[in-house]
This record gives C-alpha cells, structure tokens and sequence, in this order.
C-alpha cells in the first residue's frame, strides 16, 4: 500500500509538470501574457529542463516542448514500470 502511494504521489508530479510544459506552450500564443506574475513563475520552473531540448530547432520553429514531453513521458513510463515491478 505504501508504494502504491509514492507511484500515486509521483504521477501526480509528473501530470502537473506536463501541465506547466503545455500551459508555456500556450502563453506563446498570447504575447501581453508574458510580462505576468503567473508567466513567471511558469517560466522559472520551465525553462531550466526546456533549455536542454532548445538545440532542436528547424530554422524558427522549437519544438523543445513537444520532445521534453515526450521524454517526460517516457520517463514517467520507465519509472511506473520499475516501481510496478517492486511491487509485484
């Protein structure tokens, strides 16, 4: 019962930060939102893993949101299926 709560506890992180990666996404789309409190704070906790995934580039177009969420997922994937394996 106790690992199953830390797999819970850690999904939960993990949606929440898929959550902030696309919600960075979408303040994109909205130039006025940036220069806001709630832009900035998404921004601090975004950037440093987003920074990682900026060398792919095709000319303007980033698609570092795209790939850290990808690996976000896999990871998140990777991570279930070692902490399923414990408890099984």
């Amino acid at each position: 019962m106790f690992l199953y709560n830390i797999i819970r506890i850690i999904n939960t992180a993990f949606n929440a930060y898929s959550l902030l990666l696309v919600l960075y996404a979408l303040l994109s789309w909205f130039p006025m939102a940036h220069g806001t409190k709630f832009a900035e704070i998404i921004n601090k906790l975004v950037r440093p893993y987003l920074q990682f995934f900026e060398r792919f580039r095709f000319g303007q177009l980033g698609f570092s949101v795209i790939i850290g969420l990808l690996v976000l997922r896999l990871a998140q994937a990777g991570l279930n299926n070692i902490l399923f394996w414990l408890l099984f």
